[in-house]
Order: C-alpha cells, then structure tokens, then sequence
C-alpha cells in the first residue's frame, strides 16, 4: 500500500505500517536524502534476500540504514578516528562509511568479508522508521537495469507486491548518490566520490586517498 507523507495523517499511519511490516520481516519503500530506497530488517536473514529477490540483483551485501550515531557503536568492532570524524561532520547526510563490523553481530547481509557499508539518511521520514525499527539493510528502489526510483510511485511500478509499504514523500530533492569511504585500511579511501565530494572530505580527514589511490 502507498502512504502519502506529505499528509500528516497518511504519514503516521504509513510509518507505523512501515515499521511493522520491517518487524514482521517484510519489505517496505522508504525515501532518503538521494534517491528512494527499498529496505528490510537488517537481522533477519530471509528478509535481506527477499530485498535482493525484489530488485532481481543477484546476492551480495546492502548497505545498511541507521536512524542515530549511537547506533553505529554497536555494530562496529572498532571505529577508527577518521571514522569518528567523518561521521561528526557529514552525519546525517550523504556518506556511506565502510567499517570492519562487530563478529558478534547475529545478521546474514551476504558478505563474509567483515566489513559493512553504514549511512545515516537526512531525511526526517527514513529517521523517524529507522529510529523504531533498528538497523535497516537498504538497496536503491529499483529493478537491477532499471532507472533509481525518484518517488514512492515510481518504485511501485518497479517493484510491485513484493513491497509491503511504499512512503510517499514527493521526488527525490538531491538524487546524486551518497560519497563512499573505506575505513578499514591503513588510510581512509574514497571507493565512490558522490555528493559529498573529495575537497569537503580533505577539510576533515587530510590524508583520505581518492579513487585511484591517491
């Protein structure tokens, strides 16, 4: 079902049926600060391939959604300072870090590398989900080949019944991708520059390596 959330009334009801939907491990479409996404509780495994299933990708880790910075403690095994830095500045906002995860954790995303992609959205209706769901692994609301959905509506033409909730916040204000950091190195590197660009990162973290490696 699609919720409008530029009504107040719709907009309550839509994230309460999205966030029971994220508990009961299905699937929902949320918007963020780029584009629309399309997400599921990020500790239940069949969910996390249901979302993969959905966009029709083939299996590998979503980057996961998360609705404080405290949060990002618990998930992580150690968080360097350049990790500590970044997210003070550019938190909530367009920056995905790249960090080793806790071994402890009890969740399934696809990757046995250690590693996950974490990012807090600036968008009050994706906070407000993810601050009573918990952590959210979130891929772009899309089938794989097809164009990133830029509203709710467009996801549902996309996507279908495989969603349980689409949240309809209006398009997409800033639908360049967030910037991409790895921090599990030695020396921080940019794995993809997008709206947070290379200079800003430079102004916190000196020392961060582009894409190439320099």
């Amino acid at each position: 079902m699609l919720y409008d959330c530029r009504s107040p009334a719709d907009r309550d009801r839509g994230i309460a049926a999205a966030v029971e939907a994220v508990k009961n491990g299905e699937l929902v479409v949320l918007p963020t600060d780029t584009v629309y996404g399309i997400g599921a509780d990020a500790f239940t495994p069949y969910a996390v391939k249901a979302l993969a299933d959905t966009k029709g990708a083939a299996r590998q880790a979503p980057p996961v959604l998360i609705g404080s910075r405290h949060t990002l403690d618990g998930l992580v095994f150690s968080l360097p300072g350049a990790a500590r830095d970044l997210v003070e500045a550019f938190w909530p906002g367009a920056l995905t870090i790249v960090v080793e995860h806790s071994p402890s954790l009890a969740w399934d995303l696809g990757d046995n590398s250690g590693t996950v992609a974490v990012r807090m959205p600036l968008h009050p209706v994706a906070l407000e989900v993810l601050r009573e769901t918990g952590p959210m692994a979130v891929a772009s609301a899309n089938k794989i080949g097809q164009p990133a959905a830029l509203t709710a509506e467009e996801a549902r033409e996309q996507l279908g019944y495989g969603v349980r909730a689409y949240l309809e916040a209006g398009p997409a204000v800033d639908p360049v991708p967030s910037t991409i950091v790895d921090l599990t190195g030695d020396v921080p590197r940019v794995l993809r520059e997008g709206a947070v660009t290379l200079a800003k990162l430079r102004e916190v973290v000196p020392d961060i390596l582009d894409e190439r490696g320099v």
